[in-house]
Protein backbone atom coordinates (compact mmCIF):
# COMPACT_ATOMS: atom_id res chain seq x y z
CA UNK A 1 0.00 0.00 0.00
CA UNK A 2 1.35 3.55 -0.95
CA UNK A 3 4.44 2.32 -2.81
CA UNK A 4 5.47 6.21 -2.83
CA UNK A 5 5.59 7.25 0.67
CA UNK A 6 7.88 10.07 0.09
CA UNK A 7 5.19 11.78 -1.50
CA UNK A 8 3.44 13.75 0.91
CA UNK A 9 -0.06 14.39 -1.08
CA UNK A 10 -1.39 18.85 -1.15
CA UNK A 11 -5.14 18.01 -0.42
CA UNK A 12 -7.35 21.48 -0.38
CA UNK A 13 -11.00 21.04 1.57
CA UNK A 14 -13.29 23.45 1.27
CA UNK A 15 -16.25 22.70 3.57
CA UNK A 16 -17.77 22.97 7.00
CA UNK A 17 -16.72 23.30 10.72
CA UNK A 18 -19.24 22.17 13.37
CA UNK A 19 -19.39 21.61 17.06
CA UNK A 20 -21.37 18.39 17.51
CA UNK A 21 -23.57 17.92 20.17
CA UNK A 22 -24.08 14.19 20.24
CA UNK A 23 -26.94 12.54 22.52
CA UNK A 24 -27.10 8.65 23.05
CA UNK A 25 -30.40 6.56 23.49
CA UNK A 26 -32.00 3.08 23.46
CA UNK A 27 -33.89 4.03 21.02
CA UNK A 28 -35.42 7.75 18.61
CA UNK A 29 -38.37 8.95 20.74
CA UNK A 30 -41.51 9.53 18.46
CA UNK A 31 -43.03 13.28 17.54
CA UNK A 32 -44.30 14.67 21.22
CA UNK A 33 -42.50 11.80 23.27
CA UNK A 34 -40.03 12.74 25.82
CA UNK A 35 -37.53 9.87 26.59
CA UNK A 36 -34.50 9.46 28.79
CA UNK A 37 -30.83 9.56 27.30
CA UNK A 38 -27.49 7.64 27.68
CA UNK A 39 -25.17 9.92 27.68
CA UNK A 40 -24.28 13.42 26.43
CA UNK A 41 -20.84 14.67 24.72
CA UNK A 42 -19.57 17.45 22.78
CA UNK A 43 -16.52 16.89 20.11
CA UNK A 44 -15.15 18.79 17.06
CA UNK A 45 -16.76 17.85 13.44
CA UNK A 46 -18.74 18.65 10.13
CA UNK A 47 -17.83 17.38 7.03
CA UNK A 48 -15.29 19.50 6.07
CA UNK A 49 -13.67 19.31 9.03
CA UNK A 50 -13.81 15.54 9.44
CA UNK A 51 -12.87 14.90 5.71
CA UNK A 52 -9.34 17.21 6.17
CA UNK A 53 -8.70 15.86 9.68
CA UNK A 54 -8.31 12.02 7.87
CA UNK A 55 -6.78 12.97 5.22
CA UNK A 56 -3.98 14.55 7.43
CA UNK A 57 -4.07 11.47 10.00
CA UNK A 58 -3.33 9.30 6.79
CA UNK A 59 0.08 11.73 5.97
CA UNK A 60 -1.55 14.30 3.48
CA UNK A 61 -0.29 17.51 3.67
CA UNK A 62 -4.01 19.83 4.18
CA UNK A 63 -5.12 22.88 3.91
CA UNK A 64 -8.53 23.70 5.26
CA UNK A 65 -10.76 26.42 4.33
CA UNK A 66 -13.85 27.11 6.24
CA UNK A 67 -16.30 29.83 7.85
CA UNK A 68 -16.19 30.10 11.89
CA UNK A 69 -17.94 32.45 14.33
CA UNK A 70 -15.74 34.67 17.05
CA UNK A 71 -16.97 32.35 20.20
CA UNK A 72 -15.79 29.07 21.96
CA UNK A 73 -16.83 26.63 19.67
CA UNK A 74 -14.86 28.49 16.89
CA UNK A 75 -11.97 28.68 19.31
CA UNK A 76 -12.06 25.04 19.80
CA UNK A 77 -12.12 24.22 16.44
CA UNK A 78 -9.16 26.35 14.92
CA UNK A 79 -7.50 24.63 17.72
CA UNK A 80 -8.64 21.15 16.95
CA UNK A 81 -7.41 21.95 13.22
CA UNK A 82 -4.35 23.02 14.10
CA UNK A 83 -3.48 20.52 16.78
CA UNK A 84 -4.49 18.11 13.31
CA UNK A 85 -1.53 19.96 11.72
CA UNK A 86 -4.13 21.11 8.65
CA UNK A 87 -2.93 24.37 7.98
CA UNK A 88 -5.45 27.33 8.74
CA UNK A 89 -3.19 30.23 7.46
CA UNK A 90 -6.88 31.06 5.01
CA UNK A 91 -9.27 29.91 7.70
CA UNK A 92 -12.20 32.24 7.86
CA UNK A 93 -14.72 34.53 10.43
CA UNK A 94 -17.49 35.79 10.61
CA UNK A 95 -18.56 38.51 13.47
CA UNK A 96 -22.21 37.98 13.07
CA UNK A 97 -22.85 34.54 12.82
CA UNK A 98 -21.71 31.49 15.16
CA UNK A 99 -19.98 28.85 14.43
CA UNK A 100 -21.94 25.62 12.89
CA UNK A 101 -23.29 22.76 15.13
CA UNK A 102 -24.71 19.42 14.66
CA UNK A 103 -27.18 17.59 16.96
CA UNK A 104 -26.53 14.37 16.49
CA UNK A 105 -28.95 11.15 18.11
CA UNK A 106 -27.62 7.87 18.26
CA UNK A 107 -29.66 4.97 18.66
CA UNK A 108 -27.96 1.89 20.09
CA UNK A 109 -29.74 -1.39 19.74
CA UNK A 110 -29.92 -4.39 21.78
CA UNK A 111 -28.40 -6.28 19.06
CA UNK A 112 -25.09 -3.76 18.95
CA UNK A 113 -25.76 -2.17 15.43
CA UNK A 114 -26.26 1.84 16.08
CA UNK A 115 -27.87 4.47 13.72
CA UNK A 116 -27.87 8.23 13.71
CA UNK A 117 -30.09 11.18 13.05
CA UNK A 118 -28.30 14.29 12.43
CA UNK A 119 -29.70 17.93 12.60
CA UNK A 120 -26.84 20.74 11.19
CA UNK A 121 -27.28 23.94 12.37
CA UNK A 122 -24.73 25.54 9.86
CA UNK A 123 -24.30 29.50 11.25
CA UNK A 124 -21.05 30.81 9.89
CA UNK A 125 -20.84 28.18 7.23
CA UNK A 126 -23.09 29.17 4.67
CA UNK A 127 -21.85 32.90 4.87
CA UNK A 128 -19.05 32.10 3.13
CA UNK A 129 -18.89 34.57 -0.19
CA UNK A 130 -17.03 34.35 -3.85
CA UNK A 131 -14.85 37.22 -2.95
CA UNK A 132 -13.22 35.25 0.03
CA UNK A 133 -12.03 32.54 -1.85
CA UNK A 134 -10.83 34.52 -5.00
CA UNK A 135 -7.39 33.87 -4.22
CA UNK A 136 -7.92 30.39 -4.97
CA UNK A 137 -7.93 30.88 -8.60
CA UNK A 138 -4.11 30.90 -8.86
CA UNK A 139 -3.40 29.10 -5.64
CA UNK A 140 -5.55 25.79 -6.28
CA UNK A 141 -2.72 24.47 -9.21
CA UNK A 142 -0.43 23.76 -5.80
CA UNK A 143 -2.75 21.15 -4.47
CA UNK A 144 -3.31 17.50 -5.79
CA UNK A 145 -7.09 17.05 -5.19
CA UNK A 146 -9.96 19.64 -3.89
CA UNK A 147 -12.34 18.15 -1.26
CA UNK A 148 -15.93 19.68 -1.50
CA UNK A 149 -19.22 18.51 0.31
CA UNK A 150 -22.32 20.30 0.70
CA UNK A 151 -22.73 21.90 3.90
CA UNK A 152 -21.30 25.67 2.50
CA UNK A 153 -23.46 27.48 -0.02
CA UNK A 154 -23.47 25.84 -3.31
CA UNK A 155 -21.96 29.14 -5.16
CA UNK A 156 -18.76 28.71 -3.44
CA UNK A 157 -18.53 25.00 -4.56
CA UNK A 158 -19.32 25.54 -7.73
CA UNK A 159 -16.34 28.33 -8.09
CA UNK A 160 -13.68 26.66 -6.22
CA UNK A 161 -14.31 23.49 -8.31
CA UNK A 162 -14.53 25.68 -11.50
CA UNK A 163 -10.71 27.34 -10.63
CA UNK A 164 -9.50 23.58 -10.00
CA UNK A 165 -11.27 21.90 -13.20
CA UNK A 166 -9.22 24.93 -15.52
CA UNK A 167 -5.86 23.95 -13.46
CA UNK A 168 -6.46 20.27 -13.94
CA UNK A 169 -7.17 19.43 -10.19
CA UNK A 170 -9.33 16.65 -9.86
CA UNK A 171 -12.01 17.94 -7.63
CA UNK A 172 -13.94 14.90 -4.96
CA UNK A 173 -17.41 16.37 -4.60
CA UNK A 174 -19.77 14.28 -1.23
CA UNK A 175 -23.25 15.79 -2.36
CA UNK A 176 -24.11 15.52 1.71
CA UNK A 177 -26.42 16.41 2.92
CA UNK A 178 -28.45 15.61 -0.42
CA UNK A 179 -29.51 19.08 -2.72
CA UNK A 180 -29.83 19.59 -6.34
CA UNK A 181 -26.52 20.08 -8.07
CA UNK A 182 -25.70 22.92 -10.97
CA UNK A 183 -24.91 21.64 -14.07
CA UNK A 184 -21.66 23.35 -14.26
CA UNK A 185 -20.96 22.37 -10.84
CA UNK A 186 -21.33 18.40 -11.98
CA UNK A 187 -19.07 19.35 -15.14
CA UNK A 188 -16.28 20.28 -12.69
CA UNK A 189 -16.36 16.95 -11.02
CA UNK A 190 -13.62 13.96 -11.34
CA UNK A 191 -15.42 12.06 -8.05
CA UNK A 192 -18.84 12.10 -7.04
CA UNK A 193 -20.01 10.27 -4.17
CA UNK A 194 -23.01 10.07 -2.56
CA UNK A 195 -24.26 6.99 -0.27
CA UNK A 196 -27.32 5.24 -1.46
CA UNK A 197 -30.29 7.50 0.04
CA UNK A 198 -28.30 10.39 -1.69
CA UNK A 199 -27.81 8.70 -4.62
CA UNK A 200 -31.42 8.20 -4.86
CA UNK A 201 -32.01 12.00 -3.94
CA UNK A 202 -30.28 12.84 -6.68
CA UNK A 203 -31.64 10.60 -9.51
CA UNK A 204 -34.96 8.97 -7.93
CA UNK A 205 -33.11 5.67 -8.17
CA UNK A 206 -33.79 3.21 -4.99
CA UNK A 207 -31.00 1.34 -4.56
CA UNK A 208 -32.01 -1.46 -2.36
CA UNK A 209 -29.59 -2.69 0.54
CA UNK A 210 -30.66 -5.55 2.78
CA UNK A 211 -27.69 -6.14 5.44
CA UNK A 212 -23.87 -6.65 3.85
CA UNK A 213 -25.50 -7.06 -0.06
CA UNK A 214 -26.81 -4.51 -1.89
CA UNK A 215 -28.43 -3.80 -5.71
CA UNK A 216 -25.31 -2.93 -8.06
CA UNK A 217 -27.57 -2.63 -10.84
CA UNK A 218 -29.46 -0.01 -9.50
CA UNK A 219 -26.16 1.43 -8.29
CA UNK A 220 -25.06 1.83 -11.23
CA UNK A 221 -28.06 2.92 -12.85
CA UNK A 222 -28.15 6.02 -10.32
CA UNK A 223 -24.45 6.26 -11.33
CA UNK A 224 -25.21 6.38 -14.78
CA UNK A 225 -27.73 8.79 -14.62
CA UNK A 226 -25.29 11.42 -12.46
CA UNK A 227 -22.20 10.48 -15.11
CA UNK A 228 -24.66 11.92 -18.02
CA UNK A 229 -25.06 15.33 -16.17
CA UNK A 230 -21.54 15.91 -15.99
CA UNK A 231 -19.87 13.47 -12.76
CA UNK A 232 -17.00 11.89 -14.64
CA UNK A 233 -16.76 9.12 -11.92
CA UNK A 234 -19.35 7.96 -9.83
CA UNK A 235 -18.47 6.66 -6.01
CA UNK A 236 -21.60 5.22 -4.08
CA UNK A 237 -21.28 3.84 -0.49
CA UNK A 238 -23.74 1.40 0.44
CA UNK A 239 -23.11 1.35 4.56
CA UNK A 240 -22.84 -2.51 5.41
CA UNK A 241 -22.17 -3.12 1.70
CA UNK A 242 -18.94 -1.67 0.82
CA UNK A 243 -19.03 1.03 -1.62
CA UNK A 244 -18.96 0.45 -5.73
CA UNK A 245 -16.91 2.77 -7.88
CA UNK A 246 -18.62 3.81 -11.87
CA UNK A 247 -16.04 4.75 -14.09
CA UNK A 248 -16.17 5.11 -17.84
CA UNK A 249 -14.14 4.28 -20.93
CA UNK A 250 -15.53 4.82 -24.07
CA UNK A 251 -19.00 4.85 -22.86
CA UNK A 252 -18.60 1.66 -21.01
CA UNK A 253 -19.32 1.74 -17.42
CA UNK A 254 -16.90 -0.38 -15.26
CA UNK A 255 -18.01 -1.10 -11.47
CA UNK A 256 -15.13 -1.95 -8.67
CA UNK A 257 -17.06 -3.00 -5.58
CA UNK A 258 -15.34 -3.67 -2.17
CA UNK A 259 -17.51 -5.08 0.77
CA UNK A 260 -16.81 -3.58 4.03
CA UNK A 261 -15.25 -4.93 7.18
CA UNK A 262 -17.33 -6.67 9.78
CA UNK A 263 -16.58 -4.66 13.18
CA UNK A 264 -18.66 -3.48 16.43
CA UNK A 265 -20.00 -0.36 15.53
CA UNK A 266 -20.20 2.14 18.12
CA UNK A 267 -20.97 5.57 16.58
CA UNK A 268 -21.65 5.81 13.10
CA UNK A 269 -21.33 9.52 12.66
CA UNK A 270 -17.99 10.10 10.43
CA UNK A 271 -18.12 6.67 8.90
CA UNK A 272 -18.63 8.61 5.81
CA UNK A 273 -15.94 11.30 5.90
CA UNK A 274 -13.43 9.00 6.98
CA UNK A 275 -14.23 6.65 3.62
CA UNK A 276 -13.99 9.99 1.88
CA UNK A 277 -10.64 11.52 3.15
CA UNK A 278 -8.93 7.66 2.74
CA UNK A 279 -10.54 7.47 -0.63
CA UNK A 280 -8.48 10.91 -1.65
CA UNK A 281 -5.60 9.58 0.20
CA UNK A 282 -5.01 6.74 -1.65
CA UNK A 283 -6.00 7.98 -5.22
CA UNK A 284 -3.03 10.47 -4.42
CA UNK A 285 -1.01 7.72 -3.89
CA UNK A 286 -1.79 6.03 -7.33
CA UNK A 287 -3.47 3.38 -6.41
CA UNK A 288 -5.78 1.44 -8.45
CA UNK A 289 -9.69 1.93 -7.77
CA UNK A 290 -10.05 -1.02 -6.07
CA UNK A 291 -6.77 -0.57 -3.35
CA UNK A 292 -8.45 2.72 -2.52
CA UNK A 293 -11.80 1.45 -1.84
CA UNK A 294 -10.27 -1.66 0.30
CA UNK A 295 -8.25 1.14 1.73
CA UNK A 296 -11.15 3.73 2.50
CA UNK A 297 -13.12 1.06 3.32
CA UNK A 298 -10.69 -0.71 6.20
CA UNK A 299 -10.21 3.44 7.44
CA UNK A 300 -13.74 3.63 7.91
CA UNK A 301 -14.60 0.57 10.04
CA UNK A 302 -12.02 2.12 12.73
CA UNK A 303 -13.73 5.06 12.74
CA UNK A 304 -17.24 3.53 13.64
CA UNK A 305 -15.23 1.51 16.43
CA UNK A 306 -15.26 5.01 18.72
CA UNK A 307 -17.31 7.56 19.83
CA UNK A 308 -17.30 10.99 18.34
CA UNK A 309 -16.34 12.21 14.88
CA UNK A 310 -12.84 14.16 14.83
CA UNK A 311 -11.86 11.97 17.87
CA UNK A 312 -12.84 8.70 16.15
CA UNK A 313 -10.51 9.10 12.92
CA UNK A 314 -7.91 6.59 12.51
CA UNK A 315 -3.97 7.22 11.62
CA UNK A 316 -2.08 5.70 8.71
CA UNK A 317 -0.19 3.22 11.11
CA UNK A 318 -3.74 2.19 12.51
CA UNK A 319 -5.30 1.39 9.37
CA UNK A 320 -2.17 -0.42 8.21
CA UNK A 321 -1.89 -1.97 11.01
CA UNK A 322 -5.56 -3.47 10.73
CA UNK A 323 -4.95 -4.09 7.36
CA UNK A 324 -2.56 -6.84 8.04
Amino acid sequence: MFHNTVHRPRILVVGSLNMDLIAETDRFPVPGQTLMGRSFSMAPGGKGANQAVQTARLGCDVTMLGKLGFDNNGQALLQTCKDANLNTDSMLFDHDSATGCAMIVIEKEENGSSQNRILVIPGANMTITPEEVAFLEEEISHYDMVILQNEIPMAINTIVARYAHAKGVPVMLNPAPAAELPAELLGYITYLSPNETEAEALTGVHIDRHEDTADLIAAQQAAEMLHQQGAANVLITLGQAGAALFTWKNSICFCSHAPCFKVDAVDPTAAGDSFIGAFCTAVCHGEDALSALTFANRTASLTVTRMGAIPSLPTLDEVLDAMK
